[in-house]
């Protein structure tokens, strides 16, 4: 059977429970057709770059999938009607990926830059600034001009 990536987006107003419902629902035409969901990753609620349909932000989940492509058309049959999902994108591919996935690798990264050493050497824009050297003190001599006949 050919593997299949499957994303989709769903609407920001809905919980991440009912979000894990849709991708059950989704699953469960998978695995009814003969085929099997061998991963599921929720990436979240992130922003996305235009407005789809008056949201602003959409919950993200991917799907890996082993199944004939008669399932597949019908769970994206099933993904139009949902009035849930905002988009949703498959693709065919060779082999079925082994360990997470790059949008889930990037979250362990954060954590990684978190605990960074601050004994690293700084950029000069990431330099303290130095304290600025004092004003010079005000010339307090008069300088106006002196007029003959004007002396004191």
């Amino acid at each position: 059977m050919p593997y299949y990536e499957n994303i989709f987006i769903a609407r920001q107003d809905i919980s991440s429970a009912q979000v894990d419902t849709l991708a059950d629902a989704f699953s469960e035409v998978i695995t009814g057709a003969g085929g099997q969901v061998h991963r599921r990753e929720y990436w979240g609620l992130k922003s996305l770059q235009y407005r789809i349909k008056k949201n602003r932000k959409g919950h993200y989940v991917l799907l890996n999938i082993e199944a004939p492509s008669d399932a597949m058309q019908e769970m994206e049959r099933q993904m139009r009607l949902n009035e849930d999902v905002l988009r949703h994108m498959t693709i065919r591919t060779e082999e079925n990926p082994e360990g997470p996935s790059v949008m889930m690798q990037g979250r362990g990264g954060d954590r990684e830059r978190a605990g960074r050493n601050d004994d690293r050497p700084r950029r000069e824009s990431e330099a303290p600034k130095a304290a600025a050297a004092p004003a010079p003190a005000a010339d307090t001599t008069d300088k106006t001009p002196v007029k003959e006949g004007d002396e004191e």
